[in-house]
């Protein structure tokens, strides 16, 4: 019988191109299958009511749902780690894997070992939201050793207009956050439609592009032992191994 891998993503009720772009790169990993559950997120601001989106009980609600499933892992298919910490994050996937047994990721612990990974302390960022929304994720990024140098924001609160920016729109942020040679770019948002248009850039500027979605898949994958290096067309973040000091990141959660 052949081994069947369960990724379990918990998804912002708003999202709409998660799921279709996680179905496109797990078509070159027949094996894996993605499973989704969804809470209600339906603005990315600094207010409280935003803010209140994501406590961790409805999380926790949808995470019940996916270990039904038997998923082999857990991730939350969202950014909010950004601008809520970094501290936050670690929380809910040890809150996740207590709960679950299953070991558990988010976005952004996936972003920040993706940056690990490839040596890259000064990186550029491009995403759709506010300006107080991005100067809380360089604020917290900052706080655990990277620095961004460039940036591009689109001052959208969102969440389900993200996903109508085209592909276009998001190539020429990426290129234009580019020019300041940063040590990687980061397409920080999994509503924003960046999975297919991150190698390409990252193939014309030689700069390593971290597209949410995509580097989600790769720190899930590579948490369960799972070699992504058969995705490598999406980023040369699937051609890594996890940095040795993951721990910091998805944490704990299996200790």
């Amino acid at each position: 019988m052949q081994t069947r891998v369960r990724i379990g993503l918990l998804t912002p009720s708003s999202n709409t191109v998660m799921e279709p772009r996680v179905a496109e790169l797990l078509a070159e990993v027949p094996q894996v299958t993605a499973h989704f559950g969804r809470f209600r997120v339906v603005r990315i601001a600094m207010s409280d009511d935003a803010l209140g989106q994501f406590s961790f009980e409805p999380q926790l609600a949808a995470a019940d749902l996916l270990a039904d499933a038997k998923c082999d892992v857990i991730a939350w298919g969202g950014t909010s780690g950004g601008w809520l910490g970094v501290e936050n994050d670690r929380a809910l996937c040890h809150a996740i894997t207590e709960r679950t047994g299953v070991p558990a990721t988010t976005s952004t612990l996936a972003t920040l070992d993706a940056f690990r990974a490839l040596g890259a302390s000064r990186y550029a960022l491009a995403t759709p939201y506010l300006e107080e929304v991005q100067n809380a994720i360089i604020t917290n990024f900052a706080k655990v050793g990277f620095d961004c140098v460039h940036e591009r924001h689109l001052e959208d609160p969102g969440n389900f207009t993200f996903a109508q920016y085209d592909e276009d729109t998001i190539a020429q942020m990426i290129r234009e956050v580019a020019a300041k040679t940063p040590d990687a770019i980061t397409v920080f948002c999994t509503n924003f439609d960046g999975p297919r248009v991150a190698p390409t850039v990252e193939g014309e500027t030689g700069i390593p592009v971290f597209d949410s979605i995509s580097v989600t898949l790769w720190h899930a994958l590579r948490r369960i032992g799972f070699d992504t290096a058969p995705l490598s067309r999406w980023g040369r973040i699937f051609e890594c191994p996890l940095p040795r000091n993951d721990t910091r990141g998805a944490e704990q959660v299996s200790a």
